[in-house]
């Protein structure tokens, strides 16, 4: 199962997330799980650091056991509107695939 947790501040910004582990709902390389968390994720770090020009901090493991930590992310206005859209979007795909996909926002 892929869990995707979101840390907020007091004003409920997104201050960092981690996504971790696999959905494990298809053969690896056609599992729609993982390729719409990995589209959704990667588009909002590549949206942060192309458009909104914020340097996160992202550290990455596939190999074990599936890993994305993404911190020192901004709490401007654009920042925010990239990753509750990330959120919303992992939020819709846990709706269809509750089986493969858990996300939380955690205080």
């Amino acid at each position: 199962m892929i869990r995707a947790h979101f840390k907020l501040d007091s004003n409920r910004r997104i201050t960092n997330f981690t996504i971790t582990g696999h959905a494990d709902a298809g053969p690896y390389g056609q599992d729609i799980v993982c390729a719409a968390v990995s589209a959704l994720a990667i588009s909002t770090i590549n949206g942060l650091e192309h458009v909104v020009h914020v340097k996160p901090q992202v550290e990455s493991d596939n190999q074990n056991g599936g890993l994305l930590k993404v911190a020192q992310l901004g709490v401007d206005h654009d920042s925010q509107l990239l990753l509750n859209t990330l959120m919303n979007g992992l939020l819709d795909v846990q709706e269809s695939y509750p089986d493969n996909i858990e996300v939380k926002m955690l205080n």
